[in-house]
């Protein structure tokens, strides 16, 4: 019985009901949801925030919390599938958390009933929480509170808007945001270093390429592409000052020269290997040079000088920022993509490259020991940590989080550097920066009336004149129009212009016209999108939106804004 192997062990029930999505952030990610607590301040309908928490609660966060005093009125039965009629007359937040609770029972749900202005006057009333969602509409001085401690804390902040057939959702992230796991396509991940191979790699091609000429039909059409082109790079270089080739012309002549080496009276008709030479001569022969945004974080502040107290990225950074100064190069990530091959070749391709990531990782490693002993960190940064920074170094993104737009009563919208760019991109005939512009004219409208029905918000029935609210909105979106182009120093001919305003009080009608409220398949739709965009941010994989997403309903067009 000794002699027996151990039982295999199957999935445990955890990674059976969550299998689809540790696929997408595996165990690494699945653990920072767990670790989560999100609030929610959930204002207005109440529908785009219950919708967001609603695709965070079924992938597992941790806890969350709502904070909403709103009682559950007939306007929220039409609209709110996480309310009942018994509900009606008692906290919002109650019966939503209570819902929520029942999608996934390894969520923790909470919920707070006092209004926002007087718990929010408590101190450390955000402590607990490592992200907030606020929803619209939100007094100004409430969410420049909430973006004071996100920026003290170090934690993002959403502000989500959704009225009638439009939303836009803003984010607040830290100002060093940095991103090593980004899941590129897996084929732009692939450094084969072909341009500028290793001795062992070398070595490879030259005993697979030995007396090709020579060889069997069997042994010919299963040579691996990687050394097919290796091989005739050499044979390039001999006849080209030993340069290889770097030009779309010189390309496809050398695509020529290996296509035509390939053998035609093959069984097949043909020889799949060269086929793979010749498809990977574009993408294979660019030399290994790290993205702009790669070496922009190697000349960091943030980089060049590691403290005690530096996070473990930057250390790292710089640990791969020494290696690409002394090399030119970056750590081999050590993958081979799949090819025609005899099978002991190809774990022999393999086991070169893997080979070479070991050595390459290992003296990264030496690296980020010799900077954690020369700043005195307290703690270690784990080896696998540092494997995972290699294999995705080429591809590791440092996003520079910034407040969004808050618009404060009588004060002007600030644009700051973005003012060109955001004024140019306003003349583009499909660009939704109109309908943003109407956005924080609703919210300007909504900060200087005062009334009860949802904030101040334009346009409410029973409590105002819509068509005339629709002329005070768009009135307000004018003058921030007029201010951008002014900031930008922008110039727009008269047509634009024009064409720019009709768009404009379009926008600016239809949200008067909603009147505050939200539709159901927005909301939902737009919380889908928010919730999106929180598991990116606290799995911190994939990349986030930078900063703000505007969605049109009816055209169903959607864009990102840097604000």
């Amino acid at each position: 019985m000794a002699d027996l192997p151990p039982p295999v062990q199957g999935p445990t029930a955890k990674e059976k009901k969550y299998d689809r999505q540790l696929r997408l952030w595996g165990a690494t990610g699945q653990i920072a949801l767990e670790e989560s607590h999100i609030l929610l301040l959930n204002s207005g309908p109440g529908v785009v925030g219950v919708e967001t928490l609603k695709n965070l609660v079924l992938p597992g966060i941790g806890n969350f919390t709502i904070q909403d005093s709103a009682v559950v009125g007939e306007e929220d039965l039409g609209v709110n599938f996480f309310l009942d009629e018994e509900n009606r007359g008692d906290y919002r937040a109650k019966h939503t958390c209570n819902l929520l609770k029942e999608l996934n029972p390894d969520v923790h749900g909470h919920c707070i009933t006092e209004p926002a202005e007087s718990w929010l006057s408590q101190p450390d009333a955000l402590q607990p929480y490592t992200l907030i969602i606020a929803t619209a509409p939100i007094r100004p001085e409430l969410l420049v509170k909430l973006s004071d401690h996100a920026s003290a804390a170090s934690i993002p902040l959403f502000y989500v808007h959704c009225v009638g057939f439009y939303s836009h959702f803003s984010l607040h992230l830290p100002p060093a945001y940095p991103i090593v796991d980004t899941h590129p396509d897996q084929e732009s991940t692939q450094d084969l270093r072909l341009v500028k191979p290793w001795p062992e790699l070398v070595q490879f091609a030259q005993e697979k390429t030995a007396n090709m000429d020579d060889m069997s039909p069997e042994d010919h059409g299963h040579i691996p592409y990687l050394a097919l082109i290796i091989h005739f790079l050499e044979e390039w270089k001999k006849t080209h000052d030993g340069k290889v080739p770097d030009s779309y012309k010189q390309k496809t002549e050398f695509r020529s020269i290996i296509s035509q080496a390939a053998r035609t009276d093959s069984p097949e008709g043909g020889e799949e290997n060269f086929d793979e030479a010749v498809a990977a001569v574009l993408k294979s022969l660019n030399p290994p040079q790290p993205s702009s945004a790669v070496k922009e974080i190697f000349t960091a502040p943030e980089c060049l000088l590691v403290r005690e107290d530096s996070p473990s990225f930057w250390v790292i950074a710089n640990a791969i920022g020494l290696f690409y100064t002394k090399y030119g190069v970056l750590p081999v990530p050590g993958s081979v993509p799949d090819m025609k091959a005899r099978s002991k070749d190809y774990i022999q391709l393999q086991n070169v490259y893997k080979s070479k990531a070991r050595k390459d990782l290992a003296e990264v490693v030496e690296s980020v020991r010799f900077l954690e002993r020369n700043a005195n960190r307290k703690t270690t940064i784990e080896e696998k940590d540092i494997e995972s920074f290699c294999k995705n170094a080429a591809h590791i993104k440092l996003v520079r989080g910034r407040p969004f737009h808050i618009v404060q009563a009588g004060e002007k919208v600030k644009w700051g550097d973005r003012a060109k760019s955001i004024a140019q991109t306003l003349t583009f005939p499909d660009s939704l920066i109109p309908l943003y512009i109407a956005f924080l004219a609703w919210d300007e409208f909504a900060a200087t009336h005062d009334r009860d029905a949802l904030g101040g918000a334009p346009g409410i029935a029973g409590e105002t004149d819509p068509v005339t609210d629709a002329e005070k909105l768009t009135g307000i979106a004018f003058k921030i129009t007029a201010d951008l182009v002014k900031e930008a120093s922008a110039l727009i001919d008269r047509d634009e212009y024009a064409a720019i305003k009709t768009q404009i009080g379009e926008f600016a009608s239809e949200l008067a016209r909603a009147g505050g409220a939200e539709l159901h398949n927005i909301g939902a739709l737009t919380g889908g999108m928010v919730s999106q965009e929180v598991i990116k941010v606290i799995t911190e994989q994939y990349v986030p939106v930078d900063n703000t997403c505007v969605f049109d309903g009816i055209r169903s067009k959607s864009m990102v804004i840097k604000v």
